[in-house]
């Protein structure tokens, strides 16, 4: 794995679109830009911004989120999301986050990602359906 450290920045993009509004996704009612999609972005920015950095077969899995969403977004508009690496404590990743549309930043916050070993993650979460049956 190459050095993790404190600074490393992640982007991700997308449009507000009727797919992924607070009415379409079920967080509201209205045809604006949801909480949710906005979580994920944030999300996928972190997760990208450190996936080079990362040994072949590990990923990050999402933890801990402790955002605000300070101003809403029309379709139509497109969304960035920003992630910057502000600790790493062995596994242990937080980041700070921050979304804005084409008028400003509409939130931000921290946000808490592990590091995981992919195949056993995904076994270990896939016995439980076994444990059910």
């Amino acid at each position: 794995m190459t050095e993790l450290k404190p600074g490393i920045k992640g982007t991700a993009v997308t449009m507000a679109d009727l797919n992924n509004t607070a009415a379409a996704v079920g967080s509201g009612i209205l045809k604006v830009f949801a909480t949710p999609m906005m979580i994920a972005l944030m999300e996928k920015a972190a997760c990208d911004g450190v996936a080079p950095f990362l040994d072949e077969g590990e990923g990050t899995v999402g933890t801990k989120v402790n955002i605000t969403h300070d101003s809403a977004t029309p379709v139509g508009m497109k969304i960035t999301a920003v992630a910057e690496l502000t600790e790493v404590d062995g596994r242990r990743l937080t980041f700070n986050v921050e979304a804005f549309d084409e008028a400003g930043r509409i939130g931000g916050g921290t946000h808490e990602r592990f590091i995981i070993r992919n195949e056993k993650f995904q076994s270990k979460t896939d016995a439980k359906t076994v444990k059910n049956e």
